[in-house]
């Protein structure tokens, strides 16, 4: 059953952009830039969850849960333009019951959004889709990932990878049915309004609050908020149904993430840096025995984190940039945002950092 809530916008000219997910990172962003647009927005949110993210915000609030086709389609009713920015991220294997909610979280949400969105006429769903999932060149995996390579499920994977290609197959299905349906694929995000955090944010606070004594390097590709924002956007104007494209704005590796992070915190770096393969299965202990009995303890060195990490794998955005006019800006401006979020919210606790560069130019 859906619950609606009695705050909204006054302006009921037009059906509202329906968005699941706006408490996370994504979604966060996502909804301040429609709203700033003028956007009249309709928001899904679980009542058990931290909505701290929409206090505040001048949009229609309806509480319901995707895994659910009838609440889903409750919630989307009347509504026009459809961002499914909704998952349940994790880089942990997990026991059986975990797997499960990943799976009904990310697989069968997807497939209710999509549906009831069909019934109700609610026109193109954009679907946050994943970098994870993408394909990559098995022989050298730091070649530059396009969006034709499909995923390779014959190593060791983690649930949410299986998952999150699992719900590209779900937007193929439906888009071969005539249905608009688009992909926004989302590398590593960084940036401002990370309310839950972010397993990213909580290394920048870590750093910044002297909690983190070593680093194992590696490297991935990272977009800034704004840039997936765009992202979202541009594939709701202009992207082709029954397409994906890849969203990101530089790769990086740990350590050059970690020199962002001195520059514009002030507090220096760690210099132990632990080997991959000694890491690796210091892991595999850690995140068994975490998962089974501390599930809430946050783990930052997962095993299927350290992998992604060896592959060292990069983009190609060419397509966004080709078709869609995507314009990326830079993984420095997107950690000064997030450093900016962070401590105007009293998440950095060291007295020594520097303050943010936006407090410093408003100080003057």
């Amino acid at each position: 059953m859906v619950s609606q809530s009695s705050d909204g916008p006054s302006d009921t000219s037009q059906p509202p952009v329906f968005l699941t997910g706006a408490a996370g990172h994504v979604g966060a962003n996502l909804v301040r830039r429609l709203l700033d647009d003028g956007t009249r927005v309709r928001v899904l949110l679980r009542s058990e969850d931290n909505n701290e993210a929409v206090e505040g915000l001048d949009v229609e609030r309806v509480y319901g849960d995707i895994r659910d086709l009838d609440s889903t389609r409750q919630a989307l009713a009347g509504c026009h333009g459809v961002f499914h920015v909704a998952a349940l991220v994790s880089t942990i294997d997990g026991d059986d019951a975990h797997r499960r909610d990943v799976f009904e979280s990310n697989v069968l949400g997807t497939r209710n959004v999509l549906q009831a969105a069909r019934e109700l006429d609610a026109g193109k769903v954009v679907v946050t889709g994943s970098f994870s999932a993408v394909g990559y060149d098995l022989d050298d995996t730091s070649t530059p990932t396009r969006e034709s390579m499909p995923f390779y499920p014959m190593e060791r994977t983690m649930p949410y990878e299986r998952s999150k290609a699992m719900v590209e197959s779900e937007c193929w299905h439906a888009a071969a049915t005539g249905q608009e349906v688009v992909i926004a694929t989302c590398c590593a995000v960084l940036g401002g309004n990370d309310f839950l955090p972010s397993r990213v944010g909580r290394t920048l606070c870590d750093f910044a609050n002297r909690k983190l004594h070593a680093y194992v390097d590696g490297g991935f590709e990272f977009v800034a908020a704004d840039d997936i924002v765009q992202g979202h956007l541009l594939c709701m104007e202009r992207g082709r149904s029954g397409e994906k494209y890849i969203f990101s704005t530089e790769y990086q590796t740990i350590s050059n993430l970690l020199d962002h992070f001195q520059e514009v915190t002030g507090v220096q770096r760690p210099r132990r840096q632990i080997p991959l393969g000694l890491m690796l299965p210091f892991a595999e202990v850690s995140s068994y025995l975490l998962s089974r009995f501390y599930p809430s303890y946050p783990q930052r060195f997962t095993p299927g984190a350290i992998r992604l990490l060896q592959q060292c794998r990069h983009a190609d955005t060419s397509k966004a940039k080709e078709e869609l006019g995507f314009q990326p800006s830079s993984i420095r401006g997107a950690i000064e945002d997030a450093y900016a979020f962070h401590y105007q919210r009293d998440a950095i606790k060291n007295p020594r950092v520097k303050p943010p560069r936006a407090a410093t130019t408003a100080d003057v």
